[in-house]
């Protein structure tokens, strides 16, 4: 047995999606084919004829064997087809009257009606209803009508004219009737069944398009977190080591260690982002995730760049859903990105306190510094911004001011799942 995976399923595309001159040639060929063999099997007296005919054996007497015109007719309904697509409208009502015009030559019983089916069907499928349910009528009691004053019976109908058609009847009149009325419900069934599945594929790519802008937002995020907290430490850092150079060469070579660092951890990151978006889920990520288990790494990181860092954790601390943690440590590590880049000089303290409830962890850091502007929240992208999307993602809530006494506070409250993957978090 082979081990190999089976392929592709490949489906017949549907009818619309055809050249256009594929079923016009097919009908051409049939109605041709068709209409010679019911000649030669239903004439010159033999039964024969459509389920309308009259039904004492004498269908076949009288009708009109098919000559250069009648031929044209077969040919001229498929050929208007090639027109259902861009004018359907304009195709049914031609179709209709060559069909008529066959009708009324009184040739012989065929598959002619066929190229007609199809026009009805293009233009109901193409949403002109009305026209169409109402054209079919008008047309059949036109033709009715017409039949009634110019047919003349069965009886006679060998007595030539140019019209030479049979008078309605009543059971005849009825089959008509109701096989218009069996082609109209039936377009219309393949009408909404067009519509339901253009809806489906509407609500699919609008699907696919709110992820992927979801993914992309999600991404934008994690790029400007990652990158602002790690270049912001290498600005002041190296600011640091461009003062001290050449009063304390010593305190610049430990500015130029953390930018080292800093720069190190960057790298780090922005491969794990890279590498997420490239391995589509194949793999497990190969560095350590980010998350709360980091944060004295992330401290260390900023009281390199001289802020002074405290940390308070209060409740049952334990493990988190991935989502959940990442986003607390990215409020966190952007919040002190923030009181380092605007927190104004001298020794500025950045309070971060982490509470575990029962039900929603609370993330809030606090400085004593000369505070953010909230018109930092711009269009552009920025970390308060960052912060309160990533907080309204996970069904939390976020909020961001000046603190009373001076300072600024940063407060994220972020609901805690019952999905928290224990173990990946303890083996981060």
């Amino acid at each position: 047995m082979s081990n190999h995976p089976p392929g592709p399923v490949r489906h017949w595309p549907s009818p619309g999606r055809w050249p256009v001159w594929v079923v016009p040639a097919f009908l051409a060929f049939f109605q041709i084919v068709g209409s010679l063999g019911a000649q030669s099997g239903g004439g010159h007296g033999e039964p024969g004829g459509p389920p309308w005919a009259q039904s004492d054996g004498a269908s076949g007497i009288g009708r009109t064997d098919l000559d250069v015109l009648g031929f044209g007719l077969l040919l001229a309904g498929p050929a208007l087809l090639l027109l259902r697509r861009r004018h359907p409208v304009l195709t049914l009502a031609a179709t209709g009257a060559v069909t008529v015009l066959y009708l009324l030559r009184a040739y012989t019983y065929g598959p002619f009606v066929f190229s007609m089916v199809v026009a009805m069907v293009a233009a109901i499928v193409a949403g002109h209803r009305l026209v169409t349910w109402a054209g079919t009528g008008i047309g059949l009691a036109a033709y009715f009508g017409l039949t009634a004053l110019i047919g003349v019976p069965v009886e006679e109908r060998g007595s030539g004219g140019a019209f030479p058609a049979e008078e309605p009847t009543l059971a005849g009149a009825t089959f008509v009737t109701g096989w218009a009325l069996l082609v109209l419900v039936t377009a219309e069934l393949l009408r909404m069944r067009g519509q339901r599945a253009a809806e489906t594929a509407r609500i699919r790519a609008e699907e696919e398009r709110r992820q992927a802008s979801e993914e992309r937002l999600r991404m934008a995020r994690e790029l400007h977190d990652v990158l602002a907290h790690n270049i912001s430490m290498i600005n002041v850092q190296a600011g640091v080591a461009l003062h001290l150079i050449d009063e304390n060469p010593e305190q610049a070579r430990t500015a130029l260690a953390a930018i080292k660092e800093a720069s190190k951890d960057a790298l780090t990151e922005m491969r794990g982002v890279i590498g997420a978006l490239r391995a589509q889920g194949e793999t497990a990520p190969r560095t350590p995730t980010a998350g709360l288990g980091r944060l004295e790494d992330l401290a260390a990181r900023a009281r390199s760049a001289g802020l002074r860092v405290e940390i308070e954790i209060t409740g049952d601390r334990r493990p988190l859903h991935a989502g959940t943690d990442l986003a607390a440590f990215r409020i966190v590590q952007e919040s002190l990105t923030n009181v380092t880049r605007h927190a104004g000089p001298g020794p500025v303290t950045a309070r971060v306190h982490i509470a575990y409830g029962e039900h929603e962890i609370v993330v809030r850091v606090e400085d004593d510094g000369q505070g953010v502007s909230l018109l930092d929240d711009h269009t552009g992208g920025s970390g308060i911004r960052g912060m309160r999307e990533r907080a309204a993602a996970l069904g939390g809530a976020f909020d961001a001011g000046p603190r009373p006494g001076g300072g600024f506070r940063v407060r994220a409250r972020l609901p805690l799942t019952e999905e928290a993957d224990v173990t990946e978090a303890q083996k981060g």
